[in-house]
């Protein structure tokens, strides 16, 4: 036996939505992967299969809501301070998979659950959702295409999604999630 229950449309859905709708659901699905990475219960829950499929968007109040969590990794990480694991203090960058499949993610779960301070949750939402990396259904360019011209004139939501995709810097992802964060929230606000 099984029991579903119906949450609203799935973020696919969404993706030739107004831009301010875009907007919002994109910021929700950064705060989704900050809250799911850093929590105070201490416990990292990492989503192993991230998709346009797998968030649905509530019909009353517009929230992203995860819909398929059958692919999530939970890591304890009281536990790996406490035992401290090899390198279990050095911070873990996700490597970026230019597949040429859909929803890609590289990831170790012995790392994952290994280490305190991880990037994943946030590569996998901005190279599977938000990027011109995310592919879906024959579609690319992301949650977060052909934004309005004065936006990706100013050219820092890009580098923004670029950095957080596939970072040149060294711990680049973790400065780019929180300012695409940051600026997502500001773009929000100013469409409200």
């Amino acid at each position: 036996m099984v029991a579903v229950n119906y949450v609203g449309e799935e973020l696919w859905s969404y993706f030739n939505a107004p831009w301010e709708k875009r907007v919002d659901l994109a910021w929700q699905l950064m705060e989704i992967a900050e809250q799911l990475t850093n929590n105070d219960f201490e416990f990292a829950l990492y989503l192993l299969d991230v998709s346009f499929d797998n968030f649905a968007v509530g019909p009353r109040d517009g929230k992203v809501i995860i819909v398929d969590a059958e692919n999530v990794l939970v890591a304890d990480k009281r536990l790996i301070r406490q035992n401290k694991p090899e390198n279990w203090d050095v911070w873990y960058e996700s490597k970026f998979d230019d597949c040429d499949k859909e929803a890609c993610l590289s990831f170790s779960k012995e790392i994952l659950c290994a280490r305190a301070t991880v990037d994943h949750n946030y590569y996998a939402v901005c190279q599977n959702l938000l990027s011109r990396h995310a592919t879906w259904r024959g579609t690319s360019g992301g949650l977060l295409h052909d934004p309005p011209s004065e936006i990706a004139k100013d050219g820092r939501l890009e580098a923004l999604l670029d950095e957080c995709a596939n970072p040149k810097k060294r711990y680049g992802r973790f400065q780019a999630a929180k300012e695409l964060r940051e600026y997502l929230a500001q773009l929000s606000n100013n469409v409200r």
